[in-house]
């Protein structure tokens, strides 16, 4: 019964009723009332007995034993046998007979509840070792708080119809020994021959490659041809070697520092950091593919990743089949309690643009951190109390009952395929050595060391168990650890013999049309221009409503507006030459991803690409309605989350390069909230693991007196990341300009990330916008020069990137300044140094260059460009900006306004009169370097 808490305070007189009322019309009584007075007259007629006086004495045992079997149910898992190393908590109240109303007097009584369980009649002794059994031994399940009584009555089942207790036959004992055999062999023979090198051993925790492999196996045999896999560095390199089966040579190779070419381009990485992909064959003959994530020592951070590749190929390769391939999250109990980016990545597990079928969560339960106590690094009782937030359900394992945890990774993997909701696997374990092999841990926990320091190795504890149900002979084990040490002994062998196994990168699957990119590609842009009847015809298209559908009044007169740009005056404004690239590419037969916070509308209610109809929640996107023959155009609103979403975008591109795959911030400013994936991945993956990324980062940005955390988003930030030409950033005026930066994307054989710093008032800015032949002709331009000034004239030129153009702009034409050059670098990296220096030279006149910026002088392109210039025509280059600052921006709207107009002033040398003088000194003599 799902819930039994209304038998509880039950008494004869009520029971009675209840019974006589049921003997009349079953349906008169609840349905948990008619199952066990079912249960009771089965019961009665099986043992012959007859209702007498006792009846009613004897329907409150019932229920009490029926309390009992929830409670075991409910509770249980406080009271198993699941740590190996330390005597549990303990926990009240326990589930002692005498706490159910029961007593030992009873225990010979046959109870009709056990009809409940599955097992018939039985005497109260049975059924409480039937409990114990199920729910108190090396399992504990936590379920009981998962609303859906099907999936309770499921698990139920699962665990009660075998009592929780594996029953593998000897093929299968043989083959979880063998591979304990190799994690358990593997991780000695790395402490021998590489004494006091780092590999974050998984000694304690080794019957998690039994369960790997086992889970594969069922995996398979449930239809899933596919796995991706996350976990931190903890027994990474066991996982490589005996699951992903990189070989033990290419490992060995890596401890002897044969990994490393003087003619690499990249920087590598630490050899527990590295993935992996492979095809594996099950014992079935099944194949499988498995993709180990690379992924950084900031832990948890390849979370968001994993789904997000584990999403893009159930898109791209399973046609939306998540039963075809499953994520595989592997957490340190210190981690998955301690990181808030695994409650923003649980969280996607049942939205629609993030949601991938369920995802399997693996605790190494070390029961430390670092150094830290379990006690001083949660407050909930487990690790796991996060899996409560999508009624998830736990199976906490005793990490040295290898059996019980391949059974639960199992029943895991069912669970998984069935209900298409994420599960968790507690595995309580220990860590053998410190955080690493050379850190000494007795320092703060002396007692547990004691213990684990006598403790056997879940695979000798398995080989006594096999040798006592004979099911082994010692001497088949000894000689199976003895040949697995013979080989690795042979592998380490050719390991010293090879001089290096340096390969150049090779890209393969969905990449395979890729390679790596040389300087040579950013010398110049691709051409990215549309035919003009071809764009026109999408503008059409994507700002045309459907006549039969009622949208709300403000919408009709956008679209209204939309439509004249497509139909007449054929000038775009932002949000229609951002559309216009998508569409093309989607008619190119181009997929388009674009997610993040509000982004359907747009934060600043410029997009609409989703639409609801007035009088109801359905909505109409124009962009996957321009064809029956386009690509699809995915858009979601995420939830609050910049670290898990921007993670999640990040492996969405990482595992396919044919989507355009966007992530907006809703302001620029808070991008910071994700910088581990920017600083981690975004920047460096391809450095460090020859991984290139696609991906596009929307960042609105400008400077409009909105305060600090509504102006920047920390162009600075990513101009310190930028080096050996691992992504572009981006800063441009124009919607055309914004349409080839992202059509360029695909225009090339590469993937490179690209950072746009998008603007908000010039969303609507009247000379923000782009002609027709501007799309139609050319392509993405890095450097634009002024048109609007003799080049013989000018005497000085301005160097500037994105909204403070149109300020410059403005000023330059009212004032009818001649003598002054405003040039746009719409590329901040890579640099198109020689493209500004060609500019430059056409002014011969010009006695002096300077950058522009709204930004504090600390912050923005300039410390950037100040150390990329000094070598250039620009050595001599000076910079007009707000004075350094530790903030971004002023809170306050007057100062902001004096800020900007002595920039204005500054970059034209206006003549300020006195009373502006003043003002401007005044306002700006702790923010600016005055002459």
């Amino acid at each position: 019964m799902d819930n039994l808490s209304y038998l509880n305070g039950a008494n004869a007189e009520y029971v009675e009723s209840l019974y006589q009322s049921y003997n009349q019309d079953p349906n008169s009584v609840e349905f948990g009332w008619q199952k066990f007075f079912e249960g009771f007259d089965f019961g009665r007629e099986a043992s012959g007995a007859s209702v007498n006086a006792e009846a009613p004495e004897h329907f409150l045992k019932e229920i009490n034993v029926l309390n009992m079997i929830n409670g075991y149910r409910q509770r249980g898992h406080l009271f198993t046998h699941t740590n190996p190393v330390r005597e549990r908590r303990q926990h009240l109240p326990t589930l002692d007979l005498e706490n159910f109303g029961l007593a030992k007097s009873d225990l010979d009584t046959v109870f009709n509840a056990s009809v409940e369980l599955g097992i018939g009649a039985a005497k109260l002794s049975d059924i409480v070792a039937f409990l114990k059994q199920t729910y108190c031994h090396s399992i504990g399940a936590e379920y009981k708080y998962v609303r859906t009584p099907e999936v309770l009555s499921w698990i139920e089942q699962k665990m009660e119809s075998v009592r929780n207790t594996p029953n593998f036959s000897i093929d299968e004992k043989k083959r979880i020994l063998t591979k304990l055999n190799e994690a358990v062999s593997f991780e000695n023979f790395l402490g021998t021959k590489f004494l006091g090198q780092k590999r974050f051993s998984l000694e304690g925790a080794e019957a998690l490659i039994p369960a790997l492999d086992s889970v594969i196996e069922k995996g398979a045999d449930l239809g899933i041809e596919e796995f991706v896999i996350g976990m931190a560095h903890r027994g990474r390199l066991n996982v490589l070697a005996n699951i992903m089966q990189k070989s033990y040579k290419d490992i060995f190779a890596e401890f002897e520092g044969k990994a490393y070419s003087a003619d690499s381009p990249f920087g590598g990485d630490v050899k527990y950091h590295l993935g992996y992909s492979t095809d594996v064959t099950t014992n079935d003959g099944k194949n499988v593919h498995l993709s180990l994530c690379p992924n950084p020592s900031h832990l948890e951070t390849v979370n968001g990743v994993v789904e997000g590749m584990t999403r893009s190929k159930i898109d791209f390769k399973y046609g939306g089949d998540n039963a075809r391939i499953a994520p595989i999250l592997i957490h340190g109990d210190a981690s998955v309690a301690g990181q808030g980016i695994v409650y923003e990545v649980i969280q996607m597990a049942g939205l629609d643009g993030y949601k991938t079928g369920g995802t399997i969560h693996l605790i190494i339960n070390n029961q430390i951190g670092f150094t830290t106590n379990f006690k001083d690094a949660r407050t909930s009782t487990y690790c796991t109390d996060i899996a409560k937030v999508t009624l998830s359900p736990v199976f906490h394992v005793n990490g040295d009952d290898v059996e019980a945890l391949v059974y639960a990774i199992n029943l895991a993997m069912e669970y998984r395929q069935k209900y298409k909701n994420d599960v968790f696997i507690d595995i309580l374990c220990y860590r053998r050595f410190g955080h690493n092999e050379s850190d000494e841990p007795k320092f703060t926990q002396p007692l547990l060391y004691k213990a684990i320091e006598q403790h056997a190795n879940s695979r000798d504890i398995y080989i006594d168990q096999l040798v006592k149900e004979g099911s082994l002979e010692a001497s088949a084990a000894k000689e199976m650890e003895k040949q697995f040490r013979a080989l690795l002994q042979e592998r380490l062998t050719e390991a010293k013999a090879i001089t290096s196994t340096y390969q150049d990168v090779k890209f393969g699957g969905a990449w395979s049309d890729m390679r790596i990119a040389t300087p040579q590609d950013f010398e110049s842009s691709p051409s990215t221009a549309v035919k003009e009847t071809t764009l026109l015809e999408i503008a059409k298209r994507i700002s045309t409503l459907p006549a039969d559908k009622k949208f709300f009044k403000k919408i009709e007169k956008l679209f209204e507006e939309r439509s004249k740009m497509a139909n007449t005056t054929h000038v775009f404004d932002w949000a229609m030459g951002e559309q216009l690239a998508y569409g093309t590419l989607l008619a190119e037969g181009k997929r388009v991803r674009l997610s993040g916070q509000d982004v359907e509308r747009g934060t600043f209610s410029h997009r609409h690409a989703v639409l609801t109809l007035e009088d109801s929640e359905e909505e109409y996107i124009p962009l996957a309605n321009i064809s029956d023959q386009q690509a699809p155009f995915d858009i979601y609103n995420s939830h609050l989350s910049e670290y898990g979403v921007l993670g999640f975008e990040y492996g969405y591109a990482m595992a396919n390069p044919n989507a355009l795959t966007i992530w907006e911030a809703q302001f620029g400013d808070f991008f910071n909230g994700a910088q581990i994936v920017v600083d981690q991945y975004i920047a460096s993956a391809e450095t460090k693991w020859q991984r290139e990324n696609g991906l596009v980062m929307l960042l609105p940005h400008g400077y409009e007196g909105q305060g600090p955390e509504h102006s920047s988003a920390r162009i600075e930030r990513f101009m310190e990341l930028c080096a050996d030409y691992n992504m572009q950033v981006t800063n441009c005026t124009t919607p055309a300009n914004f349409f080839h930066a992202m059509r360029r994307q695909f225009k090339r054989d590469f993937r490179k990330p690209l950072v746009v710093f998008t603007p908000k008032s010039l969303l609507r800015h009247p000379m923000c916008v782009s002609p027709l032949v501007d799309f139609t002709e050319g392509k993405f331009q890095e450097v634009i020069a002024d048109h609007n000034v003799k080049a013989a004239n000018v005497k000085r030129v301005l160097f500037c990137s994105g909204k403070i153009y149109y300020e410059l702009l403005e000023k330059q034409q009212k004032e009818e300044i001649k003598d002054v050059a405003i040039v746009r670098v719409e590329q901040l990296y890579p640099t198109p140094l020689e493209q500004m220096e060609a500019v430059y030279s056409k002014y011969k006149n010009a006695k002096e260059a300077l950058w522009v910026q709204e930004e504090p002088e600390n912050m923005g392109a300039w410390p950037y460009l100040l150390r990329r210039l000094r070598k250039t025509a620009f050595h001599d280059i000076e910079v007009i900006s707000r004075k350094e600052s530790s903030s971004t921006a002023t809170g306050y709207a007057k100062q902001h306004a004096d800020q900007q107009a002595y920039i204005l002033a500054k970059a034209f040398e206006m003549t300020v009169t006195a009373v502006d003088e003043k003002i401007a000194k005044k306002s700006v003599s702790k923010v600016y370097n005055v002459d």
